[in-house]
């Protein structure tokens, strides 16, 4: 007689536990039990619990490898769910087996889990366990499929003919897509046909849905979100101003109008990965030695400038051609503009020309900071609202939300549990189809922020992502290249360059580690049939097949496996910091960032005032829909695991586990020299301070 000592781990968000029975059966390399009931005098299973069993078998199973936990009806109590973190088994040898979990058993099912230690395809010889991950994998691609979301973008995930007696927690919070007072209904069934593996925790749930109310409500009551008349004076747009305002939202506030903030932003703002080095003026944007010389300081010129490398461009060509619509019923305006600026001994970034199309002419002329003071305030506002879409709809929702997205679900369908890759990966996903499917139905539908509040429309702003998507590389998503490609690798200053570069490293030297001990050489890559048919599928699904990408369809080197990697977490978490975290302190203050324009372009000089200024800008309702969805889509609700905080036990083995700690501690290393630094800065720049950086995409 063989006993085997049990300990099954409940997870702690609310409503985990379970009254359903429980069964477990065992299997080992020379045996397997049989199904054996778990259950103590009491309640089983509680949200939190780790309950421990003995298991009795006529004769020793060998190395454990595969167990069975069966969930079925116990009496007369109503079906529920089961959150199951992991199963601990020690045998009579003295081992201890690990059975990760980390998954909802919501109907009366079957779930077989694998032990702990990572495996390629290649490291199993037994059958059973060849047999399966064959079988995880293929119930996974029965499950998952991809669907096209809009042509020209990334897939998304589709699970079709969804029909399982139960296959959402009924105990766990839904919201039915009703803002109080709000004139935005959510299309929240984009979210209904997720499993409970891939939603928010109760938690999650209920700390992201009903911050919503009160502050919509609040806007109602105070009449703005049926306004549509202009704003009347600047200093109203404070009366929308969220009640948690920051050092940095209220500095905006004070200096949105300034140059030097204006070209701060493109360094460490929250769309600072535009600007590059100009080397040469282009024909298009024909800007003269006498137009900006007074801005250029005694004892230089434009071309001396251009030399040193202190001449910097901002192109919105990307922008250019998109049609407008009506907002409230009135027509929209747009432009895609160009921005010179110079970077002047004093070490700040300067903007000196902006001209508001990507064709010159008579009736587009060349604003200059020595114009009046309201033509080249608005001028420089029509390029805050290119920065709009370029953050919104480029860097922030397609180079993060929707790239990572394809990541997951590739990886999902893929990649087995017992993988290593999956282990590495799996802490990285955690929430994203989830916050995926409310950003579709919040930004992405008739109802949502693009048709309620954005010149471009849904059509338009679907149209800047399929652009971006067709000009996206994989040299481009690697980040050291991305700073000498654009020629900004030595710019002073420049604090989103240094802190990423640092998290980027951190992550890289962890991934080696990682990659290292379970690929001894090339040929285990090459060889790893999971692996490339993972690539495969992010190059077919995420990059739509297109070569010109550079996105490779296989992997043949460790190296190659590094990278590729490293770039995937870095999108999934760092990346994702940078454009995010800092979202609502540079929006709040609307002509900061306007996401609409009531009035063309300026053809001619000298025509604007204060009140031609005001009448550009979006009017009260449009300004209060979009600062609610930023709101709701940047404020991080609870829940969250900062970056290197892997609670769930994936990994086993000595080495992984080391180096996870080692990363903790380079990211901790990392936040010090940020906080340090921040003590000195006039605006401290801390959304890449690792602390505040999560795994994954979940907000």
């Amino acid at each position: 007689m063989a006993t085997y000592k049990v300990k099954v781990a409940t997870g702690t968000d609310l409503l985990s536990g379970t009254t359903d029975s429980i069964s477990l059966t065992i299997v080992g390399t020379q045996g397997e039990s049989h199904k054996q009931l778990l259950n103590h005098f009491g309640r089983d299973f509680a949200t939190g619990a780790v309950d421990e069993y003995t298991v009795q078998c006529q004769q020793d199973l060998g190395e454990l490898i595969i167990i069975r936990l069966h969930k079925e009806r116990y009496s007369f109590f109503p079906k529920n769910s089961w959150y199951c973190n992991y199963v601990q088994i020690s045998a009579p040898n003295g081992h201890t087996y690990h059975f990760p979990a980390y998954q909802w058993m919501d109907g009366y099912e079957t779930l077989a889990l694998r032990e702990a230690t990572g495996k390629t395809r290649a490291d199993d010889k037994l059958p059973i366990l060849l047999e399966h991950r064959q079988e995880e994998i293929r119930a996974k691609q029965d499950f998952y499929h991809w669907r096209v979301f809009v042509p020209g973008l990334p897939n998304y995930v589709h699970i079709p003919s969804y029909r399982p007696p139960v296959r959402r927690n009924p105990n766990r919070p839904e919201w039915n897509g009703y803002i109080p007072g709000f004139p935005i209904l959510i299309n929240i069934k984009a979210t209904k046909f997720l499993n409970s593996n891939l939603r928010y925790s109760f938690l999650k749930t209920a700390s992201f849905f009903m911050r919503l109310g009160p502050m919509a409500l609040g806007l109602k009551l105070r009449g703005l979100v049926d306004c549509e008349r202009s704003w009347k004076r600047l200093k109203d747009i404070k009366k929308i101003f969220p009640s948690n305002k920051s050092v940095i939202s209220e500095y905006v506030a004070e200096h949105w109008a300034e140059d030097s903030f204006f070209g701060y932003q493109y360094l460490n703002g929250i769309n600072p990965g535009l600007l590059r080095r100009c080397t040469r003026i282009p024909d298009k944007f024909p800007v003269t030695e006498d137009m900006v010389a007074p801005f250029l300081g005694e004892g230089t010129c434009l071309q001396a400038e251009l030399e040193k490398g202190n001449i910097y461009l901002a192109d919105y060509r990307i922008l250019e051609g998109i049609p407008t619509v009506e907002l409230n019923g009135q027509k929209q305006h747009h432009c895609a503009p160009l921005c010179l600026l110079h970077f002047g001994p004093e070490g700040n970034m300067m903007p000196i020309a902006i001209q508001l199309s990507q064709t010159p002419g008579p009736d587009c002329p060349i604003f200059l900071p020595s114009d009046s003071e309201w033509d080249w305030l608005l001028a420089k506002t029509w390029v805050r609202y290119a920065e709009f879409y370029c953050h919104e709809a480029i860097s922030h929702l397609l180079e993060t939300h929707l790239i990572a997205e394809a990541f997951c679900l590739a990886m999902l369908r893929q990649l087995p549990m017992c993988h290593p890759l999956y282990k590495l990966l799996v802490p990285h996903t955690r929430y994203t189809i989830q916050i995926n499917s409310i950003g579709r139905a919040l930004l992405l539908n008739e109802g949502g922020l693009s048709a309620r509040a954005m010149s471009l429309g849904l059509e338009g702003f679907a149209e800047v992502m399929v652009r971006a998507l067709s000009e996206t590389t994989y040299d481009s998503l690697y980040l050291p290249n991305d700073f000498v490609e654009r020629g900004v690798q030595n710019l002073p200053g420049y604090y989103y360059r240094d802190d990423s570069l640092a998290v980027w490293d951190a992550l890289e030297r962890y991934v080696t580690e990682i990659i290292t001990y379970y690929y001894p050489c090339d040929a285990a890559v090459e060889g790893d049939l999971e692996l490339q048919s993972w690539v495969r599928e992010i190059f077919k699904e995420c990059l739509l097949g297109r070569e010109s990408s550079g996105f490779p369809t296989c992997l043949r080197t460790v190296p190659e496996l590094i990278r590729y990697v490293t770039i995937v977490i870095y999108t999934c978490s760092a990346k994702h910091a940078a454009v995010n975290t800092g979202q609502l302190e540079f929006t709040a203050w609307m002509p900061n960032f306007p996401p609409s324009m009531r009035n063309p372009p300026m053809r001619a000089k000298g025509l604007t005032t204060l009140e031609t200024f005001m009448d550009t800008l979006p009017d009260v309702k449009t300004t209060c829909i979009t600062l609610l969805v930023l709101w709701t889509l940047s404020r991080e609700p609870d829940d969250r695991r900062r970056l290197g905080h892997f609670p769930d036990i994936h990994f086993v083995e000595e080495v992984p586990r080391r180096s996870m700690e080692t990363l903790r501690q380079r990211l901790a290393q990392i936040s010090h020299n940020i906080r340090q630094r921040n003590k000195c800065l006039p605006i401290p720049y801390y959304y890449l301070d690792p602390m505040l950086i999560e795994n994954s995409i979940s907000i």
